[in-house]
C-alpha cells in the first residue's frame, strides 16, 4: 500500500518537474518580448496634390539625376497668383450746372506731318459737323485769364490755349491754372513775332517757334501739345515746312471774334454770333488777355448753348518733345521777380 502510494507521489513530482522545465525553455522571456503597441487610428485620405507631393518627395531621393525630367512632368502645374485688382480710377467731377454747354465730343489729333486746321487757311481737314465749334484763346497767360477759366468751368467746357512764351515767364502760375483746369495748351511763339516778316531769317523764325514751346514747358514742368498758331496767322512756306518736320499741327481760324479791336463785351459777342450764323460751325479765335473777352465769355457761352451749338475739344495724340538746346536757353532766361500780390492790391483806380 505504502509502496503504491510512494510510487504515485513520485510520478506526480516527476510530472511537475518535467512541466516546469518545458515552460522555462519554451516560453519567451520577459526582457525579449516585443513592446506593447496600440492600433493606430485610420488616417484621413490625402488630397490629390498632397499625394503627388509625397510621391515626388520619394522619387527625388532615388536616381535624382535620371528622374529630374519625369519628376518635373509629374508635378502639378503651379497655380498662378491672382492678378492684383486695378486701382480704382477717380471719376471725373460731375458738372454742377445741369444746363451747362459742356463738351459734345473730344477729338484726338495725330499731328504727324503738321496738319492744318481752320478753313481761313487750311482746308484739308473738315472734321466739324453743323453747329460744332472749337474754342481757342491766344496771347495768354495774363491776369485776365483766370476770369476766362472760370467762365469755361461754369459751363463745364474745354478750350485750346496758345500762350506767348514771354508771357509765360511773367505768369507761370496762371498758365499752370490753365493746365490744372484740363485745357489743351500749345504755343504762339516766344514774343508774338510776325514770322512772315522779311526782317526775320529762317533761323530767327525757328528760334521764335522753339523758344515759345520751351518757355511753355518750363512754366508747366511738362511738354505742351504740338499745337501752334502763327501770330496774325502769318506763315511762310519755310515755317510751315519746318512745323511739318517737327510734327506740329497748325491752327488757323473759321470765326474771328476780333476782340483785340472790340470796344465792349457786347461787340465781342455780336462778332462771334454774327459770323457763326453765316458759317454754322468752326474754330473760334479769341484772346484771353483781352478784358472784353473775359467779360463777354459767360454770356457768349450761354448764347452758344441757346443757339444749339456744341463744343468739340481738341487734344493731341502725343505731346511735343521740345529741343534740349532751347530748354537750356529758357532755363537761363532772367525772369521778373514776382511779388505774389494781386494786381488789384498794387494798382487801383480811384477816379475816372
Amino acid at each position: 500500500m505504502r509502496s503504491a502510494l510512494g510510487l504515485m507521489l513520485a510520478s506526480v513530482v516527476t510530472a511537475i518537474v518535467i512541466a516546469g522545465v518545458w515552460f522555462w525553455t519554451s516560453s519567451p522571456r520577459a526582457d525579449a518580448a516585443p513592446p506593447q503597441t496600440t492600433a493606430a487610428a485610420k488616417a484621413d485620405p490625402l488630397p490629390a496634390a498632397a499625394k503627388q507631393a509625397a510621391k515626388d518627395d520619394v522619387e527625388t531621393t532615388a536616381a535624382l539625376s535620371k528622374r529630374a525630367d519625369a519628376t518635373q512632368a509629374a508635378a502639378p502645374a503651379a497655380t498662378p497668383a491672382p492678378a492684383p485688382m486695378p486701382a480704382p480710377v477717380a471719376a471725373a467731377p460731375k458738372c454742377a450746372n445741369p444746363d451747362a454747354l459742356g463738351i459734345s465730343r473730344t477729338v484726338v489729333v495725330d499731328t504727324n506731318g503738321g496738319p492744318g486746321f481752320g478753313f481761313l487757311q487750311y482746308k484739308q481737314y473738315d472734321f466739324l459737323t453743323d453747329k460744332e465749334v472749337v474754342l481757342t484763346f491766344d496771347d495768354g497767360p495774363w491776369p485776365t485769364t483766370p476770369a476766362v477759366l472760370k467762365a469755361l468751368a461754369d459751363e463745364c467746357t474745354k478750350a485750346v490755349f496758345f500762350p506767348i512764351g514771354l508771357h509765360t515767364t511773367y505768369h507761370p502760375d496762371i498758365l499752370r491754372q490753365v493746365a490744372a483746369a484740363g485745357h489743351t495748351i500749345g504755343a504762339h511763339t516766344w514774343s508774338h513775332a510776325h514770322l512772315a516778316s522779311k526782317k526775320l531769317t529762317e533761323q530767327q523764325a525757328k528760334d521764335e517757334i522753339e523758344k515759345g514751346f520751351s518757355a511753355v514747358k518750363l512754366a508747366l514742368g511738362a511738354n505742351p501739345a504740338p499745337f501752334f498758331r502763327f501770330p496774325a496767322l502769318a506763315h511762310t512756306p519755310a515755317t510751315t515746312a519746318y512745323l511739318g518736320t517737327r510734327n506740329i499741327a497748325m491752327f488757323s481760324v473759321d470765326v474771328d471774334s476780333n476782340d483785340f479791336k472790340s470796344k465792349s463785351a457786347d461787340e465781342v459777342i455780336n462778332n462771334v454770333m454774327t459770323k457763326l450764323d453765316k458759317e454754322h460751325k468752326g474754330i473760334i479765335l479769341m484772346h484771353d488777355l483781352q478784358k472784353h473777352t473775359a467779360q463777354a465769355l459767360p454770356t457768349l457761352l450761354r448764347k452758344l448753348k441757346a443757339g444749339g451749338y456744341k463744343v468739340v475739344w481738341m487734344k493731341a495724340k502725343t505731346q511735343l518733345e521740345t529741343l534740349p538746346e532751347y530748354d537750356a536757353m529758357m532755363a537761363k532766361t532772367e525772369k521778373p521777380i514776382a511779388t505774389g500780390r494781386p494786381i488789384g492790391n498794387v494798382v487801383q483806380t480811384v477816379a475816372e
